[in-house]
């Protein structure tokens, strides 16, 4: 079967690597160090992939935005402290070599910094996996498209031949802003119901699942 796509696009953190659960522990602690009210765990996991601004917009509304760069360095403090600990998910990196052996081309749309990303990519050791990444504090945040957007113009292919992957309903949001097909995975920060009500051409609940469908389909 011809591909059906040329780019695929991951989102990171809950898709690739397995870090929800970390970063809504360091929004936790973060909260805590400046005595603001401390988010529940699906609080906190929802804003996963939003940039700065837009999620402490969210979760801490009685914040004044002059306080926001105290409490984002709070954050990285904490989450910097573990995340040579995040691993990919299981399969994750054979996967994304077989995937470009088989001619598609990767890329990554996350709502991380540029800072944070490349720190993951070298700490895991793919760097060289992906033919280009945006980060939400270098472009709009999810779930604008616009990252989306500086990718297909970056990497030569449009809309139609890209496929979005992710595990939140923003990168579903911004996947349907850009008129791109998109998959959501169901291991990450957002809860299946939410995931499947945003419209993925598929819902998987493993990061096998994933690769089996997309070898089938993609």
């Amino acid at each position: 079967m011809p591909q059906q796509f040329d780019l695929l696009i991951f989102d990171w953190d809950g898709t690739l690597a397995d870090s929800a659960g970390l970063i809504a522990r360091s929004i936790q602690q973060a909260c805590a160090d400046l005595d603001v009210p401390v988010p529940s765990d699906e609080r906190a996991r929802y804003v996963i992939g939003l940039g700065l601004d837009d999620a402490m917009a969210h979760l801490v509304p009685e914040l004044p935005v002059s306080d926001y760069r105290r409490l984002a360095d709070r954050y990285r403090t904490h989450y910097f402290a573990s995340d040579a600990q995040v691993p990919l998910f299981e399969g994750a990196r054979e996967a994304l070599v077989e995937l470009r052996a088989q001619g598609f081309r990767l890329a990554v749309a996350t709502g991380k910094t540029r800072r944070g990303l490349d720190r993951a990519l070298l700490n895991l050791g793919v760097v060289n996996c992906f033919d280009a990444t945006r980060c939400a504090d270098e472009t709009a945040s999810k779930p604008d498209p616009t990252m989306l957007f500086e990718l297909f113009a970056e990497l030569g292919v449009g809309p139609a031949r890209s496929l979005m992957i992710g595990d939140t309903t923003h990168d579903l949001q911004m996947a349907r802003a850009a008129g791109v097909a998109a998959i959501a995975v169901a291991y990450g920060a957002h809860p299946k119901p939410a995931l499947i009500e945003a419209g993925p051409l598929t819902c998987v609940d493993r990061f096998s699942d994933l690769q089996r469908w997309l070898t089938q389909h993609a």
